[in-house]
């Protein structure tokens, strides 16, 4: 996946999110679990697209020498 791709995608989920708290009407709570869910699904896509976890959950970190 390239990094252009990764870009993209995280302003098109940015802008939508946007989109959803500024026009439809919900209360602070949904908005707040709505965001956290977001960003949980963000954080854990970038850690698959990375590299950083792989397809059965392993966690793979690089060796530091």
């Amino acid at each position: 996946m390239s990094l252009l791709t990764i870009v993209v995608t995280l302003v098109i989920v940015g802008v939508l999110l946007w989109l959803i708290n500024t026009y439809i009407p919900m209360q602070g709570t949904i908005k707040k679990i709505l965001n956290a869910v977001v960003v949980i699904a963000i954080v854990i896509w970038l850690l698959y697209a990375f590299g950083i976890v792989g397809q059965h959950g392993e966690v793979r970190l690089p060796d530091v020498r």
